[in-house]
């Protein structure tokens, strides 16, 4: 029959427009650009700390701020992918979750065991995982340092989770968060890492945990604005009330103590004439002479004979070499490690860490020694 609604359009009026299972309202523009400018400023110092760590040129674009769902983040993302996961103990109450690619964790990790960034073949691992947490936890630490500024109260973080999601399953699968099985809010950015990363990277809030950012953002506003109020009436207020001007003479009757047209008073010389120069003792300053030598030999005995038994550290180098931690990691019983001297090259003496001579190894008995061969000046 014509003009009645079928079943799927009367579900469809009878759900909430956004299809969220949670029932939630989707954010005003005023709220998302409040978590736009949020997360510039926080991605903004989390990449400056990834720089520290894989020490690479580190790029995020603006982030751009939206709403999605699962469907949204399995068209968008290849599989597997890696979930992580921020919990807010302090001065925030929620989390927030990151999404990384399978090859943007891996080459992250390669990087900070010291390696180019091209190891990326074989299956994530708990390595990678350990790794990355350990990147993300610096990186969301400096953010919340800088959130903390931002809403003028301690913002502290739980260690971050990692763990690798097949898209293909179903969120409840994944064992993320619940408020992932709704409508949530995605703020995506692009981030590069010099050569080796070029990819989306997305950040996902639950709303409760973005409205709970924006009311703090507003309140702190709030109490600035109060404070720079306050701060104007106390200045008006401590300031002194002007003085009265004083009463106008009548016409023709000169002001107390102002001479009369013409007249000076007395003491004072009359207009142009200049004051009379006062007598002003300069004499040049006198220094005793001290002829070269003046101080006795005795005397510098005496000072230098103070600091005779004052110990330094005398240390023998052999030779030095540079390692990464990849390779300091590998060491065992046995490893040999190739130092940048020559065989029979001579060694080098420092004192106090100071390069002072050059030597040869020598054995006196049972111990070694170094005999000094030259002297540096």
């Amino acid at each position: 029959m014509d003009g009645m609604l079928s079943q799927e359009e009367i579900n469809a009026l009878l759900n909430e427009p956004d299809g969220s299972d949670l029932g939630e309202q989707p954010l005003t523009d005023t709220e998302k650009d409040a978590i736009g400018e949020v997360a510039n400023i926080s991605m903004g110092t989390a990449a400056t700390t990834l720089f520290s760590l894989v020490n690479r040129k580190v790029d995020i674009s603006t982030p751009v701020v939206s709403f999605a769902t699962w469907e949204d983040i399995v068209a968008a993302y290849e599989r597997p992918c890696v979930f992580i996961r921020i919990g807010y103990t302090v001065g925030l109450d929620g989390s927030n979750v990151l999404v990384l690619k399978d090859r943007d964790v891996k080459v992250i990790t390669d990087l900070m065991m010291g390696g180019d960034g091209t190891n990326t073949d074989g299956e994530l691992g708990e390595l990678h995982l350990s790794a990355i947490c350990e990147a993300m936890n610096q990186m969301m630490g400096s953010a919340a340092t800088s959130l903390s500024s931002m809403l003028n109260k301690m913002i502290d973080i739980s260690p971050p989770e990692a763990d690798v999601v097949d898209l293909t399953e179903t969120v409840e699968a994944a064992e993320i968060d619940t408020f992932l099985t709704g409508q949530f809010v995605m703020i995506s950015f692009r981030m590069e890492i010099g050569d080796l990363v070029d990819s989306q990277i997305m950040q996902l809030y639950p709303f409760s945990f973005a409205r709970e950012m924006c009311s703090s953002i507003t309140k702190n506003m709030e109490m600035d604005v109060n404070s720079t109020a306050t701060e104007q009436t106390d200045v008006a207020a401590s300031q002194p009330a002007a003085a009265p001007m004083p009463a106008q003479p009548m016409m023709g009757q000169p002001m107390p103590a102002q001479p009369v047209m013409g007249q000076p008073m007395m003491g004072q010389p009359m207009m142009g004439q200049p004051m009379p120069a006062q007598p002003v003792n300069v004499q040049p300053a006198q220094f005793q002479a001290f002829a070269p030598g003046s101080i006795s030999p005795a005397l510098q005995s005496e000072n230098i004979d103070l600091i005779m038994d004052v110990p330094l550290e005398v240390t023998v180098e052999l030779g030095r070499t540079s390692k990464s931690i990849q390779e300091i990691l590998d060491f065992t019983p046995g490893t040999i490690i190739e130092l940048n001297k020559i065989a029979g090259e001579p060694i080098d003496i420092l004192v106090n860490g100071k390069y002072v001579a050059k030597g040869e190894v020598v054995v006196i008995e049972e111990n070694f020694g170094v005999r000094i061969t030259d002297i540096i000046k």
